[in-house]
């Protein structure tokens, strides 16, 4: 059987958002291949045998039978701070083709992926497909598997090789990334990373093409867009816990990035799932 033709099953996706301690164990392992992308907050998560810490960003590649803990309710020892907030991608899928897939190469248990990564988009879109009520096309899954599955392979193949400046620049995104929750100046980035701001500026935009401030744009654009989609939390709240100093700006902001106020967002997105 050609392997293009061969199925790949999306069991179970969807989008978690935990704003309580919470505690899950599966000591035996689980029975397929998950995918598990943190977009905020935090949590911790048993990786060759030791709870590591997650942070926004880590995508967790599991095999089946592979031990599985998921803890959030902890306190890293670089901020003294107790993390109970926690928002994830996860999607648990098998099948002839996931098998075959699995076994063309060995992949790390962490990968680090932006937030404004298409696979972020491909994870979005699995968990809007699974969650239809009438869904015609079951196929249609199969592929956006097989497409993210072959994307994370790119992404590995893609990443640079390091350097001094790189290295700099992934500290800067990686702060954006975790600190875009609350607001924050170009000063204390290169505080936290220990350079000039002017050179801060220069490195992120040489390795990203973008400005500091328009990334951490996108990612609370992005935070935003989630909370909407999945919790019920007021708009107004999406905005301050996204990030935002006020919902005028993210009302504008959201707008000219999406073509539609938030309110408008969450009924489009509600009708189209149901």
């Amino acid at each position: 059987m050609d392997v293009d033709r061969k199925e790949c099953k999306v069991f179970t996706a969807g989008y978690s958002f935990h704003r309580k301690p919470f505690h899950m164990h599966e000591p035996q392992g689980i029975q397929n291949y998950l995918f598990r992308f943190q977009t905020e907050g935090g949590c911790q998560l048993r990786q060759n045998g030791q709870l590591v810490n997650v942070e926004v960003g880590d995508l967790h590649i599991y095999a089946p039978d592979q031990p599985y803990e998921l803890r959030i309710d902890y306190t890293p020892a670089s901020t003294g701070k107790s993390i109970v907030e926690s928002g994830d991608y996860h999607i648990f899928f098998g099948g002839e083709w996931a098998d075959e897939w699995w076994h063309q190469r060995k992949r790390p248990a962490r990968v680090k992926i932006p937030l404004t990564d298409n696979i972020m988009d491909l994870m979005r879109q699995i968990s809007m497909e699974k969650r239809r009520m009438d869904n015609p096309y079951p196929e249609i899954l199969s592929h956006y598997m097989k497409i993210l599955c072959l994307s994370v392979d790119r992404y590995l193949s893609e990443q640079p090789t390091g350097g001094p400046k790189t290295y700099l620049a992934y500290q800067i995104k990686n702060y954006i990334e975790e600190n875009a929750s609350s607001t924050f100046k170009l000063e204390d980035i290169a505080l936290h990373i220990g350079i000039s701001v002017s050179r801060a500026v220069h490195l992120f935009k040489e390795a990203f093409d973008t400005t500091i401030m328009q990334y951490a744009l996108e990612v609370r654009l992005n935070m935003a867009q989630e909370r909407i989609m999945f919790s019920p939390m007021p708009l107004e709240e999406v905005a301050e816990s996204s990030g935002f100093a006020n919902y005028t700006y993210f009302h504008r902001v959201f707008r000219s990035k999406f073509g539609m106020s938030p309110k408008e967002f969450r009924i489009s997105k509600r009708e189209h799932i149901t």
